[in-house]
């Protein structure tokens, strides 16, 4: 007798909006020997909403590890199971990796049922360039990283997507604009396909502003699309530039220090005096 062959489905989930939930994902969820869930209590309510009963294995990023090994028993046992994270597509910023490579690994079929995704969303909807893009995930939670991180990212030409939770989102904003420059655009997407999705567009001072002045700003799911960097900031060290402002401040005129920054590093005027104010003794 021929061996049964197991299959991991890879299951995108709605993002917020249950109605985005396809017939083809729906029929993997009530097919699945078991569905690998990346938070059970959360995947159980989302079949409940659906009608649908299946067993539940949990798999998230502090058991990952541990878990494939056992999940992997029952897929080369011939089991068809759905791997699916909170909410969107798994693997992205979610737990799964290291599960759907050892299923290849092992020869496995591994087939996505694609859906929604935040990132593609917000990109859908943040009326920046999306004909090239990288997704950056969660920026580090300290400052001194946070800073560190997008300085490296400041010349990159692509849209920029990123996650982030309400309770650092103004700190993050703040930073985005200290660092790639205040006129830079962005939109921010809260609470995507759900009942208060709203999105915040400007330049990133704008945005940082209405992160201290607006309320639901710092609240419920985010999304944060940036626009690449322009052309003639590229070529800009961007710790060079920090490094001048942070000595000439301390020694010249808001104005001239930026003038002087700015020659100096070939940055533009207005992204050295943005810096300069930021750093201007009170």
């Amino acid at each position: 007798m021929a061996k049964v062959q197991g299959r991991l489905q890879v299951v995108a989930t709605p993002i917020g909006n249950l109605a985005d939930l396809s017939a083809r994902t729906r029929a993997a969820l009530e097919q699945a020997d078991a569905i690998v869930a990346e938070d059970t209590r959360h995947t159980l309510a989302l079949l409940g909403a659906l009608g649908i009963s299946r067993p539940l294995l949990s798999l998230h990023s502090h058991n990952e590890t541990q878990r494939v090994p056992q999940v992997l028993a029952r897929l080369t046992a011939g089991e068809h199971l759905a791997l699916v994270s909170d909410a969107g597509t798994p693997l992205l910023s979610d737990p799964g990796y290291e599960l759907v490579c050892a299923a290849a690994a092992a020869g496995i079929v591994v087939e996505a049922i694609p859906g929604p995704s935040a990132i593609t969303t917000a990109l859908a909807c943040a009326g920046l360039p999306v004909s090239r893009f990288c997704f950056e995930g969660f920026l580090p939670a300290r400052e001194r990283e946070r800073r560190a991180t997008l300085e490296r990212l400041a010349a990159e030409p692509r849209t920029l997507v990123f996650f982030e939770a309400p309770h650092r989102i103004a700190d993050m904003v703040a930073d985005l604009a200290a660092v790639f420059g205040s006129e830079r655009r962005a939109t921010v997407a809260r609470e995507l396909t759900k009942a208060h999705e709203t999105l915040y567009r400007g330049t990133l001072a704008e945005l940082a502003r209405r992160a201290v002045e607006e309320e639901n700003f710092c609240r419920g799911e985010l999304t944060v699309v940036v626009q690449g960097a322009p052309e003639e900031a590229r070529g800009v060290d961007q710790a060079l530039l920090r490094r001048a402002v942070d000595l000439l401040v301390k020694e010249l005129p808001p104005g001239r220090a930026a003038a002087l920054a700015a020659q100096l590093t070939g940055a533009s005027r207005s992204d050295a005096y943005a810096l300069v104010l930021q750093r201007a003794p009170d």
